[in-house]
C-alpha cells in the first residue's frame, strides 16, 4: 500500500530535523574524534611506560598484569559513583575533595614505620643514588 505524500508542516518539520542532525554531527564528531586519539595515546603510553617500569623497579610480568589489572577493577568500581557525585555537588568541591584525599591518604602512608622517609617525601618513589643533587 503506498504511503501518502508528506504534507507542507511535516516536509518543514523533516527538513529542521535533518539540518538539526547535520549540526550536531558537524559539532560532535570532530570532539569525539578527539577523545578517541587521546584515549588511544593513553592506552600506547601505558604500554611505554612497563617498558620503563619493569627495567627500573624490577617488575615481573605477572606483577606488572595484576597491578594494571587492580588499577583497571578500582577504576571500574569507582569512577560511575565519582562522576555521580560530580554532578550532585558540582566539579569545585568534588576535585577539591580528591585533592585533600589524596593528600591525606599521601601523608597516611608517608608517616607508617615501615616506608623509608625518601620514598614518601620526593616525587620520586625511587631512592636518589649517591651524590645526586635533590630535585
Amino acid at each position: 500500500m503506498p504511503t501518502p505524500a508528506a504534507t507542507a508542516p511535516e516536509a518543514a518539520g523533516l527538513a529542521r530535523e535533518n539540518a538539526v542532525f547535520r549540526k550536531v554531527v558537524r559539532r560532535l564528531v570532530p570532539f569525539l574524534m578527539l577523545c578517541y586519539v587521546v584515549s588511544y595515546l593513553d592506552r600506547v603510553n601505558v604500554g611505554f611506560a612497563k617498558l620503563q617500569m619493569s627495567a627500573d623497579l624490577g617488575f615481573s610480568e605477572a606483577a606488572y598484569g595484576l597491578g594494571a589489572g587492580l588499577f583497571f577493577i578500582g577504576y571500574f568500581l569507582f569512577e560511575v559513583p565519582s562522576n555521580l557525585m560530580l554532578q550532585r555537588v558540582g566539579a569545585r568541591t568534588w576535585i577539591a575533595r580528591i585533592m585533600i584525599t589524596w593528600g591525606w591518604s599521601r601523608r597516611r602512608s608517608c608517616s607508617s614505620p615501615t616506608r623509608r622517609r625518601s620514598t614518601c617525601c620526593g616525587s620520586s618513589s625511587v631512592p636518589r643514588r649517591r651524590g645526586s643533587t635533590p630535585e
